[in-house]
């Protein structure tokens, strides 16, 4: 069971750390990859404020195909290179995207995301999707969630078979 309202008193370095934990936590005592992906993202929305997405695309041959999200419904694939998580895993970058509609290409699967953060998920030196977090607010993601959520995959890396999603 989680305990939800001690992040009401944390600081933003505080919550991203206890984020963190939660993941570790859950994903050592649960084997189902497809459980651990969606408990995941029901730790981001829990520990994360200000969001209005959070979710994993995985890579299938030569696009992305949506996973386990927290959301409005998105969309259900996106071409590698195309929008914010395609050239996340085209390029194999973070994106740290403070207005979207800025971004050239940009897929608008919610009118209401105005920010984006898009992590690859790399494993081995191969790309096997992404994690992408939207907001309304632009200019929402800062460079220490950035960091943390690096993290958050890495963890995901060491109990993830992904070959297997």
């Amino acid at each position: 069971m989680f305990k939800l309202d001690p992040i009401k008193k944390m600081t933003e370095e505080e919550r991203l750390k206890y984020m963190n934990m939660l993941l570790k936590s859950q994903l050592s005592s649960e084997k189902d990859s497809l459980a651990n992906l969606s408990n995941a993202t029901g730790i981001i929305m829990a520990c994360i404020d200000r969001l209005n997405w959070a979710g994993f695309y995985i890579l299938r041959g030569d696009e992305l195909v949506l996973g386990p999200f927290q959301g409005l419904p998105a969309c259900n694939r996106i071409e590698i290179g195309k929008g914010v998580c395609g050239t996340a895993v085209e390029t194999r970058a973070i994106q740290l995207v403070p207005d979207v509609h800025q971004f050239p290409g940009h897929i608008a699967c919610d009118a209401a995301s105005n920010s984006e953060l898009v992590i690859p998920i790399i494993k081995e030196e191969k790309a096997y999707g992404v994690l992408d977090l939207d907001s309304p607010e632009k200019g929402r993601f800062t460079k220490l969630e950035k960091e943390y959520f690096i993290k958050f995959i890495d963890i995901l890396n060491e109990y993830i078979d992904w070959s297997n999603i």
